[in-house]
């Protein structure tokens, strides 16, 4: 028999909840990009929705990389040619998201 008491306990430590809040926002960030690859984009803005409120309620950091996944203005997941496009200009990647009309700017790194 389990003793359960001990799969509680290690819950509770914060290590863990941000460890476990980490996978679950990769995972639902693959997800999303699934599901809009195939063609469900309010199922991949759903799952963007999950995604950032797991991050928001654990004050755990979406990566860089998840985070330029999805417009900042209308939380909508991003596919380009679908629902954004995508420009370089003046060392600048500048995404127009297709859903809201609005602007996000990146600057490009000197490598």
């Amino acid at each position: 028999m389990v003793d359960l008491t001990m799969f509680k306990l290690s819950y509770k430590n914060k290590k863990v909840q941000n460890i476990i809040a980490k996978n679950r926002i990769k995972k639902l960030f693959i997800l999303a990009e699934e599901k809009a690859l195939s063609g469900n984009l309010t199922l991949a803005n759903r799952y963007v929705n999950i995604a950032r409120r797991i991050s928001m309620r654990n004050l755990v950091p979406i990566h860089k990389d998840f985070k330029r996944k999805f417009c900042k203005h209308c939380y909508s997941f991003l596919l380009p040619d679908v629902n954004c496009r995508i420009r370089l200009r003046d060392k600048k990647v500048i995404i127009y998201c297709k859903t809201c009309n609005r602007y996000t700017r990146f600057p490009i790194k000197n490598s």
